[in-house]
């Protein structure tokens, strides 16, 4: 989300006309034009592994599947379920949802199935053959769970597929059995000539990273031309706009696609030719953003219409990642283990710089304004620099704990000011590192981005980077981009092994942008999130910060607010008084309850840390002519 990177080939005009044709026969010149597709191919009607899904049974979110495994070695053969999922840090337990399971070998004779764990299935006595049969319950949708009912399937493949332990690089064909006729398939896998249903993936780290979309959705496609190489764009929009509606969203994305591909200074060579927004806007979604190799998964309960176009965000974000995860790698993912959690050190970067990116493009391509971006950006640093977690880890250690958070349950309270979100907190190291590249080096961020695009995801192989990164290679890569060993060093070991962060006052005042409280005025004792009133006592419902005048005064979460300077507080209408009447700097005395009885103390609000970014001009002041220049190059707008 910079400084333009280089000239970018001419992006063809989009065709926004409404299309019931199949994505299956959407690329057929594509599939010979990328390298990589190449390198494998359809392996046709008896593949070494096929499976079957049907739909029938929909209304009860429910969906027959078996696969065929041929070929087998002799022995047992165990049948897994993933316990993990591509973009996803922590446990999920997909298994769960699997039932009426049946297998037989290639004469139809019933096999003998054992389970020592949940996870899977040991089946024994086969000729070579081995059909595995199997329903799915599925009533979730998002980027992780799959969802099953009368208007769509809405698939996460390790949701969804049982494999086979054991031949994970075999080719697998997959066909789809639609619920309703009117249903068309959205999905990076690739089609199978003449078939509409029929499709292949090259091995299994391909196939469950592929989620699919069967719905009767609208499609908008056009092309990108881009590192001598024309690839086509699909949006598959499954919701209740109008045409219109969604021709205007995929004009706002057409422009963000655009942005981006400037920004990395050229396309990613997308597998088979295509890239695939796989976005659900119905009423029974959850909202999500998922990316895969190829295709995302973007997901909102609300229409585009309801949402003011708000899911560009989303769609910005996660086509970021085409580059920056999916083919710019962290070593740790790459190959996804769908048996554990998968943590990385780096998801700071993975992921923050990634955030950092969304908006900033969305920003760049004029589909935001100004003003709108900074609320945004203020918000982010706001979190991050009053953030107690901060003091408990560095960027590095939070993206290591994304295993108990990203999506994760559990029924034991946490401590939740412990916990820094690798997504905020990268996006702001991205923001110090872009604002420090450019008021030193002459550089920016972007170009960081590209060298470590060349260094590290520009070359693929098997559908994979051929070198993905450690933390030691991003810290590498910034030495050779500034050749300044030692300021890689110590902006590594303060602000990823270590959680200080810079100054940003000055960093963002060379753009005429101030940094400033939001309201010096306001008062602020450690806790915002207050519950109860009514029949029940007024309590405290998040831990205050550690620091605050309410963590000093012996408050935790849970604990009643009884009176504050002597008034009581029975309601949260009684509570927003009494904290409207506080003044920073000016003592007041509070009664409360906590575990061991009743209990007063005194204290004393401070000013109210919240943080917010104007222009220089709002501030009643005048950029200068260098300050409006470095805006501009950095934001693209005055």
């Amino acid at each position: 989300m910079l400084d333009t990177p280089g000239p970018l080939g001419h992006l063809p005009a989009m065709n926004l006309t409404s299309t019931a044709r199949l994505f299956a026969l959407a690329t057929p010149l594509l599939l010979a034009t990328t390298a990589l597709a190449q390198q494998a191919k359809d392996p046709g009607p008896n593949a070494p592994v096929s499976y079957e899904l049907s739909f029938d049974n929909a209304a009860h979110r429910e969906a027959r599947i078996a696969v065929t495994y041929r070929q087998l070695k002799p022995g047992a053969v165990e049948f897994r379920m993933a316990r993990s999922s591509p973009g996803r840090y922590a446990i999920h337990e997909f298994a769960k949802n699997v039932y009426s399971v049946s297998a037989k070998d290639g004469a139809g004779r019933e096999l003998k199935i054992d389970r020592s764990d949940p996870y899977s299935w040991r089946v024994s006595g086969h000729d070579g053959t081995v059909t595995f049969a199997y329903t799915l319950y599925g009533d979730r949708g998002d980027g992780t769970y799959s969802q099953i009912d009368q208007t769509h399937a809405h698939l996460n493949m390790p949701a969804t597929l049982i494999w086979a332990k054991g031949y994970d690089e075999r080719p697998i064909r997959v066909t789809f059995r639609p619920a309703d006729p009117k249903w068309k398939i959205a999905t990076q896998l690739a089609p199978v000539a003449g078939s509409a249903t029929t499709f292949w993936a090259p091995h299994l780290q391909y196939l469950l990273d592929s989620p699919t979309e069967l719905s009767d959705h609208h499609l908008r496609e056009w092309t990108i031309t881009s590192g001598g190489r024309t690839q086509t764009i699909r949006l598959a929009v499954h919701s209740a706009d109008s045409p219109e509606t969604i021709d205007a969203y995929a004009e706002k994305a057409k422009k963000v696609v655009a942005e981006q591909i400037r920004i990395f200074g050229t396309a990613p060579e997308f597998d088979f030719g295509t890239y695939t927004f796989i976005a659900d806007y119905v009423p029974q979604i959850s909202g999500d953003g998922m990316e895969h190799r190829n295709s995302t998964i973007i997901s909102q309960p609300r229409t585009l219409e309801a949402g003011k176009f708000a899911q560009l965000g989303t769609l910005s974000h996660e086509f970021i990642h085409a580059w920056n995860v999916e083919r710019l790698r962290p070593a740790e993912l790459e190959p996804f283990d769908f048996t554990q959690a998968d943590p990385s050190p780096s998801l700071w970067f993975a992921e923050g710089f990634t955030q950092y990116y969304g908006p900033l493009a969305i920003l760049r391509a004029k589909e935001a304004t100004l003003d709108a971006t900074l609320v945004g950006l203020a918000a982010t640093l706001d979190h991050i620099v009053n953030n107690p977690g901060r003091r408990y880890g560095s960027p590095q250690e939070m993206s290591l704990r994304a295993p108990f958070v990203d999506a994760a349950t559990s029924i034991d309270p946490v401590n939740e000011r412990i916990f820094t979100s690798y997504y905020p907190y990268g996006a702001v190291i991205a923001l110090a590192l872009d604002l420090t590249l450019r008021q030193r080096f002459g550089n920016d961020l972007d170009a960081y981005m590209r060298h470590l695009w060349k260094r590290h995801g520009e070359a693929q192989r098997n559908f994979a980077p051929v070198k993905p990164y450690t933390t030691a290679d991003l810290e590498a890569g910034l030495a050779e981009l500034t050749r300044d060993p030692g300021f890689a060093k110590r902006f590594f070991d303060a602000h990823i092994r270590s959680s200080d962060l810079p100054d940003f006052a000055p960093l963002l005042a060379q753009a005429g942008l101030v940094l400033r409280p939001a309201d010096a005025n306001k008062a602020w004792i450690g806790a915002a999130n207050i519950t109860g009133g009514g029949d029940d006592p007024v309590r405290l419902g998040e831990i205050p910060v550690p620091g605050s005048p309410l963590y000093a005064a012996g408050l935790d979460r849970g604990d009643t607010i009884v009176a504050v300077d002597g008034k009581p507080i029975a309601s949260l209408a009684d509570w927003r008084a009494a904290l409207s009447a506080m003044k920073p700097g000016q003592p007041m005395a509070i009664a409360y309850a906590t575990r061991t009885g009743p209990g007063s103390a005194t204290i004393t609000p401070v000013a109210d840390p919240k943080l917010t970014i104007v222009t220089l001009e709002k501030a009643g002041g005048s950029p200068s002519a260098a300050q409006l220049a470095f805006r501009r190059a950095w934001l693209g707008t005055d």
